[in-house]
């Protein structure tokens, strides 16, 4: 439960501020999760790496995974 409750609350911080940080949007096979977010790319859900979380992106048929490492961090690529 803290765990889930953990993930949620880092998703949602990182949504808010990366989706700021954005001015403008083009999504390629390897994006950041601030040009996803932007682009209107949804978090569907988030899983605990070691030290970092893998957070999945989805819109219509398109998906992404991307190691988030902190909130200015993360590595996004294509998984369809």
């Amino acid at each position: 439960m803290r765990v889930a409750a953990l993930t949620l609350a880092v998703c949602l911080a990182a949504s808010a501020a990366l989706a700021q940080a954005v001015s403008g949007s083009s999504v390629s096979s390897s994006a950041t999760m601030a040009t996803l977010l932007a682009d209107g790319y949804e978090i569907k859900a988030a899983v605990p790496n070691g030290s970092s979380f893998v957070v999945f992106l989805q819109k219509d048929k398109s998906a992404y995974a991307c190691e988030f490492n902190s909130v200015t961090s993360s590595r996004c690529r294509s998984i369809n």
